[in-house]
């Protein structure tokens, strides 16, 4: 198999791990069955950098300090097992870990409501090395609106373009999965940096709220942003979509690799290799195409773009280049808010 250098923008184990292991950090070393990551599988999947949610639901009620329990879960992950991960902030940071053999560990919070509207603690979780939030999850906020939310605000309200203004002063990348089409188009408008989607497939491949319409991919190559594409069975297939919206009844539609490739060759196509990536969205949803079906299965998505003529550069573009690219032209602003260069 084709084992290429991972740098994924999107992993819940951190969730995972409080909901089904009591926030524990134990046997994550060791091959775990009921994961979809552990180290080694992230070893043989070739994962060499890895953005780990630090998400909370939107229903909790003190979404603040959960996110806090969050990022002091992710902390500790590394923290256990410093022969395997390095905590990494900015570009320099993930290839240096790189280099000493370990795996970079970013952070990114999703879903808005993370801050409960305060720019305190965006800047505070900036500081504890958060390098995205994710503008919505599945719900509004009071100030944009959501993919799978009622719409109530157009877009983004005036708060909320304050919102991407603050994060892009403290170097935190905007990330709109998750975002209703109208809160994409409104936060390009205002960026003056690079944002990235990541985890989201593309909406002409399969025409689902959660997917970037070929409107938006246009937009990507001015703006230099990324769309790291997902692995969602009802993101990747319209038919499994169905099925799922039909109460998930009988035997499900068989979602395969090629299904995912051609969501990542339309996304090229659409805005460009520069602009492609991959956030495969492990552990933060039940189901996963077979052929995907955890973290040591990246190989498997680089074989098939390989059979479709694929050249190395292209791939190392969309494993890793690409993402490395966008930190970087946030790292100086990130920087100056957490005293790294």
């Amino acid at each position: 198999m084709t084992v290429f250098p991972v740098i994924d923008g999107h992993n819940d184990l951190p969730w995972e791990r409080r909901e089904g292991h009591g926030s524990g950090v134990e046997g994550i070393d060791t091959e775990q069955g009921s994961l979809h990551t552990d180290v080694p599988k992230l070893r043989a999947g070739g994962v060499v950098g890895q953005f780990w949610s630090v998400f909370v639901p939107g229903s909790e009620p003190d979404p603040v300090r959960t996110t806090l329990q969050q990022i002091d879960l992710a902390l500790r992950i590394v923290d256990r097992y410093p022969e395997t991960f390095a905590l990494a902030r900015t570009a320099a940071e993930v290839r240096a870990a790189v280099a000493d053999g370990r795996i970079a560990s970013l952070l990114g919070a999703e879903g808005g409501h993370s801050i409960g509207d305060d720019l305190a603690v965006l800047r505070s979780f900036a500081r504890l090395g958060v390098r995205y939030m994710t503008l919505t999850h599945n719900d509004d906020t009071a100030w944009a609106d959501s993919a799978t939310g009622s719409h109530p605000h157009g877009g983004l309200t005036d708060r909320g373009r304050e919102v991407v203004a603050e994060m892009e002063r403290t170097g935190m990348l905007v990330d709109l999965s998750h975002t209703a089409t109208a809160t994409m188009h409104d936060a390009l408008d205002v960026a003056t940096r690079p944002v990235l989607f990541s985890h989201s497939s593309t909406r002409a491949v399969c025409d689902h709220p959660r997917n970037v319409p070929d409107d938006v991919l246009e937009r990507l190559p001015d703006n230099g942003g990324l769309v790291m594409i997902t692995f969602v069975p009802a993101f990747v297939s319209r038919a499994y979509a169905d099925w799922e919206a039909d109460g998930s009844v009988g035997e499900a539609p068989l979602v395969t690799v090629a299904e995912v490739a051609d969501h990542v060759e339309h996304a090229r196509d659409a805005a460009g290799v520069a602009h492609v990536g991959i956030g495969g969205d492990y552990d933060g949803t039940p189901v996963l195409p077979p052929d995907l079906r955890d973290v040591s299965r990246y190989p498997v998505l680089a074989d098939e773009l390989v059979r479709r003529g694929w050249s190395d550069d292209d791939l190392r573009a969309l494993a890793g280049g690409n993402v490395l690219r966008v930190l970087e032209a946030t790292d100086e602003a990130f920087g100056r808010t957490v005293g790294v260069r």
